[in-house]
């Protein structure tokens, strides 16, 4: 199952920090998503883009989970040549990552 089955992303980003919102569609969701979206699994996921730490802030009471993603943009804006220099792709990336299927969990 992909993320973006469970939950939505906003990202927005300062020089070369990007930073990503994961919200899980329903509150049920949220302990799943702390669960499997990790620092370590975010990490890899961009592990061709990131050359600095990432951040994990939990918001339980809104259902997020919020990455703090350093040095992940080419230098920001002004001295990037990527073509999305401002990050916001990197949201819709994240969607894009593989997680167990819930059902499968329950059913351990």
């Amino acid at each position: 199952m992909r993320l973006r089955e469970i939950a939505h992303a906003r990202a927005g980003d300062k020089g070369n920090i990007s930073n990503i919102s994961v919200i899980a569609y329903e509150a049920g969701d949220y302990a799943f998503l702390a669960e499997h979206v990790t620092v370590e699994r975010v990490k890899a996921h961009f592990s061709d883009i990131i050359g600095g730490k990432v951040e994990r802030y939990e918001l339980p009471n809104l259902g997020a989970l919020n990455f703090v993603i350093h040095q992940a943009l080419g230098g920001g804006v002004t001295r990037s040549l990527s073509l999305d220099a401002h990050g916001k792709s990197l949201s819709s990336s994240l969607l894009e990552m593989e997680l167990p299927d819930p059902q499968k969990e329950r059913d351990r």
